[in-house]
């Protein structure tokens, strides 16, 4: 037996209440719902999936009568990098997809975010939980280039099929056409 005077403390024993309070202030706590960050925006709850999270979420949600998916919507945030309207354990990305759900028994509607890879910017479709889906996920592909991994047709729905580029992000050149009026002079 040593001469230490020093105890350890046993399985189970408290540990210093300090280095306690020091972890918690480092992790601050995260509101969580349906198995994931949740905040509120202008009165509304607002879901924080990763991509990989995505599909059990939404079961999550449908299972608790949100059942009409209203719209899916693309974001670029390519100008906007500092956002502090996520939780801090979501990490900022470039595009995020957002769908808004409408619960019509409890009178509740919920968004869900979800943050996209610029470099690999695909998350899974909603189509097989909500057929309704298909067409606003082809509109986000279509302006926005996100795709969605599974979705039966994803091809362009507003653009020519031969369009190059993706007109709503927001690096995309504007581009000019010129505007000739009847009886106007042309330039040369």
């Amino acid at each position: 037996m040593a001469d230490d005077d020093t105890e350890t403390p046993a399985e189970g024993d408290s540990v210093d209440d300090g280095a306690q309070e020091a972890t918690e202030e480092q992790a601050p706590a995260v509101d969580m719902a349906y198995g994931v960050a949740v905040t509120e925006s202008r009165g509304a709850r607002v879901l924080h999936p990763s991509a990989d999270e995505l599909i059990a979420t939404v079961e999550a949600l449908k299972a608790d009568g949100f059942m009409q998916l209203l719209d899916v919507i693309g974001v670029d945030y390519l100008t906007h990098g500092n956002r502090s309207d996520l939780p801090v354990t979501i990490s900022p990305q470039r595009f995020e997809v957002v769908y808004l759900f409408r619960a019509h028994v409890k009178h509740e509607m919920i968004r869900v975010r979800v943050q996209v890879d610029a470099n690999e910017p695909v998350v899974p479709t909603l189509f097989d939980l909500f057929p309704g889906a298909e067409t606003p996920e082809r509109e986000t592909f279509d302006m926005f280039g996100i795709t969605f991994d599974g979705h039966p047709d994803l091809c362009r729905i507003l653009m020519p099929e031969d369009w190059d580029g993706y007109p709503l992000r927001k690096d995309y050149g504007i581009g000019r056409i010129p505007v000739q009026f009847k009886g106007a002079p042309t330039r040369r």
